[in-house]
């Protein structure tokens, strides 16, 4: 875990694709970032991660999220194993666990409750990569996963980079909680405000420090970002942005963000306009003062010290999914 005072500056791959997260990634390390985070949309971020830090070798690699009820906690045991290998001890496993239509129509998983599901998933790949380091047989059997097979034919053995690092997405007080219980790190959802973290985000991970007996937790926030190298393209940039945040908040899972500010007619409205499908039109429901509250606006120059002002005391890393040129190479 980071110690330092300032936070660290991550860059968030907007096409996860390998090349583009290779590109981005050596952009990244050329210009001082200190790591690339990379989502789970149309690619498989261990894959862009395992990839990016091949073409590096400074740089923190994560993924921000990797879907875990998309996966068993046995197959993400090894992959994450492989690209901690690949990278040389230098990647973070990012796990979120995604909403129920997407688990159940999209993938094709089982959904439950997904606070416990999520501890025990935890827990599971931990056993495993333990029986890996020490042969000890491996004995996972809860309520939804059970891992009770592991010879030494099908064994990788100890990881000389040791296990990586486990950072834990949430919204909610139930996940956060968990964040602060089991995992080394929590990624904050981009739809969030700084008075949201320090009311109820913070709060509920300190408990779960307490809960699982852990001193600290690095705090991981993707906040986002409006900059641009003229007028033109910051002005493309804050579209985009005012059009995503409205995007999160027609969704009822993160009502409570807006709720907190006194947003809650215009959840209200967005969700409504979800639900008639009008997707572009409903960005003109996000005002100057929500952008405030959700958005940073900085100079690229300035951009490090200007989140780092922003979310002083809050932060250990920060992720800032900005445009990277094409011509980065």
């Amino acid at each position: 875990m980071r110690s330092e005072a300032t936070p660290a500056i991550d860059i968030g791959s907007r096409d996860g694709s390998p090349q583009a997260a290779a590109r981005t990634a050596r952009w990244a390390e050329r210009n001082g970032f200190d790591g690339l985070q990379v989502a789970e949309t149309q690619h498989d971020p261990l894959i862009a991660c395992t990839v990016a830090g091949q073409a590096t070798e400074r740089i923190r690699l994560a993924t921000s999220i990797t879907v875990a009820f998309a996966r068993s906690p046995m197959t993400v045991a090894m992959t994450a194993n492989d690209v901690q290998l690949a990278t040389g001890g230098r990647f973070a496993l990012g796990l979120g666990s995604q909403v129920q239509a997407h688990i159940e129509k999209r993938f094709s998983m089982p959904w439950s409750a997904p606070a416990p599901r999520m501890r025990e998933f935890i827990a599971a790949v931990r056993a495993i990569w333990e029986s890996w380091r020490t042969g000890d047989r491996l004995n996972v059997r809860g309520e939804h996963y059970r891992h009770t097979l592991m010879t030494p034919f099908f064994s990788p053995g100890p990881n000389p980079h040791g296990s990586p690092d486990i950072w834990l997405a949430g919204v909610g007080p139930a996940m956060t909680r968990l964040a602060g219980e089991a995992a080394d790190g929590f990624i904050a959802h981009a739809f969030t405000t700084r008075e949201y973290l320090a009311e109820v985000s913070l709060p509920a991970l300190a408990e779960g420090r307490t809960r699982g007996e852990r001193t600290s937790t690095d705090v991981i926030l993707s906040p986002f970002v409006v900059t641009g190298s003229d007028e033109a393209a910051r002005a493309e940039q804050e579209r985009a942005v005012r059009q995503q945040i409205a995007f999160y908040g027609s969704t009822p899972a993160y009502r409570a963000v807006l709720e907190l500010h006194g947003w809650g007619d215009a959840a209200d409205r967005l969700h409504a306009a979800s639900r008639r499908g009008e997707w572009t039109e409903m960005a003109g429901i996000i005002d100057d003062d929500m952008m405030d509250a959700f958005a940073t606006f900085a100079e690229p120059g300035s951009l490090r010290e200007t989140l780092s002002a922003r979310f002083d005391g809050i932060a250990t890393r920060i992720c800032a999914t900005i445009p990277v040129p094409d011509d980065a190479e």
